[in-house]
């Protein structure tokens, strides 16, 4: 027969690799899909425009350029020039163009705002995941169909 000693940490072991096990369950749990780095298309040369990040922090989606693709034959805008906020003339790599979103539902964020570094505009903003390696990104004033969705692939 086992002594009490033994069995005291037989229990303390079980219950310390369960509570790892439900925390490890409840974090990938709480990963939504959107979560990652999305390829930007350009909508007038459907051609790759750029990287950006989609990040989790306290509840709100942000999203920040992590590259620019150049596309061949144009001229590459590499600054916010037009921008009207405190990113005018700052580097559009590294630059949060996303933020405020809520989660509606896994894959369905809205509520907060995108900037277009090109144009320096910012747009009301709700995105939606279409499947594992679409996302589809709507940018609008006002209500949402006021507006242009952009197709973002993994």
């Amino acid at each position: 027969m086992n002594n009490p000693l033994q069995i005291i940490a037989k229990f303390i072991q079980c219950t310390v690799l369960g509570a790892f096990l439900f925390v490890s369950y409840s974090n990938a749990q709480s990963t939504d899909p959107v979560i990652g780095v999305w390829k930007t298309i350009d909508e007038k040369t459907n051609q790759p425009s750029s990287l950006i990040r989609l990040d989790e922090k306290n509840g709100e989606l942000i999203g920040t350029v992590t590259e620019l693709i150049p596309t061949p034959g144009e001229t590459l805008v590499t600054h916010c020039n037009l921008c009207k906020d405190e990113r005018k003339g700052k580097p559009i790599t590294g630059m949060i163009i996303m933020k405020g979103l809520k989660r509606s539902s896994p894959g369905v964020w809205s509520g907060g705002e995108i900037l277009d570094p090109e144009e320096g505009e910012i747009y009301k903003v709700k995105i939606n995941m279409v499947n594992d390696k679409t996302l589809d990104v709507r940018g609008y004033i006002g209500i949402p169909l006021l507006g242009r969705t952009q197709t973002w692939v993994r």
